[in-house]
């Protein structure tokens, strides 16, 4: 790879299909019936192979695989989907983390040991409430005794890194449902968890509706208050909260998700996915069978652009900062060659002044307080750099 970046650690693939499209998901999903899923895992092949000919792979990190729902596959289309990871990323770190997402609703026995031995090592089911009203009211199609027998299950198969996503903010969802999903999530005693407040996105169904004004979703304040409410609990109970909206047992941390956030390279393979490698970022082909069409003619993409060196500067601020133990100093100058101030000092300067941002040893940090507000400290170093090279 002469002349090249090294090679990307990571890889993430995507599977688009899902039993039932949720009323709040704008990702790149479709409703599974009457899908064509081999010759959309056999177009998956075909990306793979001309992406490891583009960019040869070295020693891969960490794997995720992700969705839409990837065990809403059946049995052989999993085996099918592992073998081809395998065979195409084949070099592996001892301590390779290697996640698949799960929906509680879709899985079984040998669905998870199939993912078990073909080396997943970590799940992350996707719960977002232990109501099952409020279920039902987001679209999605499992119970919370579904939750329950996917979790022993996944146990009873050998997964002990075991990961489930949480939601706040839905519509009439108060802090009570909150609080109590959360205790029945902590009861679990798991490795992770992410709690995320939902965001109504266009082309989704919840977006029509709140355009509409029939959308009752929580006050911004009791929203606030649920979130601080999670901080404060999941600390207590003895998980870190290492990103935004993210709390492990420590050395439990998602090591695929820290790639993104580090401004770390890596393949996106799939419909729709996103990749950067070579300096160059890019976007799939989205539809299925478009994507199919695109994978026999070359590599499917949608966009591809060389990212600059200003704009790799703010997207390493940016991403970086989610990380509650902030970006680094050192990390900077290995990519870039200067320091963080030299760069951004006026931006530093005005978010230290406001409190937002804590200087450290290694370089700095958001401050507790202002984890509430922490997309307007990101966004302070969006187009700061590539403004300024436009204008």
């Amino acid at each position: 790879m002469t002349d090249r970046e090294p090679a990307p650690k990571a890889l993430y693939v995507h599977i688009p299909f899902c039993m039932h499209k949720c009323f709040y998901c704008d990702f790149n999903t479709y409703a599974l019936e009457g899908q064509p899923v081999m010759d959309y895992l056999q177009a998956m092949e075909q990306e793979m192979k001309k992406t490891v000919e583009e960019v040869p792979p070295g020693e891969i990190e960490t794997i995720f695989i992700g969705g839409g729902t990837p065990t809403a596959l059946n049995k052989e289309e999993m085996t099918y989907l592992l073998s081809l990871i395998d065979r195409y990323f084949p070099q592996r770190a001892p301590q390779l983390e290697f996640t698949s997402e799960a929906n509680p609703g879709t899985t079984d026995d040998e669905k998870l040991g199939i993912l078990y031995e073909g080396g997943v090592n970590r799940m992350s089911f996707g719960v977002q409430t232990f109501q099952n009203q409020l279920l039902k009211s987001i679209g999605r199609i499992h119970d919370a005794q579904d939750v329950y027998r996917s979790l022993e299950t996944a146990r009873k198969v050998g997964f002990q890194n075991v990961s489930i996503d949480l939601m706040f903010g839905l519509p009439r969802q108060t802090i009570e449902h909150v609080q109590e999903s959360l205790a029945r999530a902590l009861e679990l005693g798991l490795t992770h968890y992410s709690l995320y407040g939902l965001k109504v996105e266009e082309r989704t169904l919840f977006h029509t509706l709140y355009e509409r004004n029939e959308l009752p979703l929580p006050e911004e304040e009791q929203e606030l208050r649920m979130y601080e409410w999670i901080m404060q609990t999941l600390s207590a109970a003895g998980y870190r909260q290492y990103e935004i909206s993210n709390f492990a047992i420590p050395g439990y941390e998602s090591r695929h998700n820290q790639m993104y956030w580090r401004n770390q390279r890596y393949y996106g393979i799939g419909a729709g996915a996103h990749g950067y490698m070579d300096g160059t970022r890019h976007v799939n082909v989205k539809g299925v069978k478009a994507y199919m069409e695109a994978a026999r003619q070359g590599l499917p993409r949608l966009e591809r652009f060389a990212v600059s060196r200003e704009e790799a500067m703010e997207d390493f601020m940016m991403v970086g900062l989610r990380m509650l133990d902030g970006v680094r100093q050192q990390d900077f100058v290995n990519q870039f060659g200067c320091s963080m101030e030299s760069v951004f000092g006026d931006v530093i300067r005005h978010l230290l002044q406001k409190k937002w941002l804590v200087e450290q040893e290694e370089g700095y940090r958001i401050a507790t307080d202002a984890i509430p507000i922490g997309n307007e400290i990101f966004a302070a170093f969006v187009g700061v750099l590539t403004a300024e090279k436009t204008s």
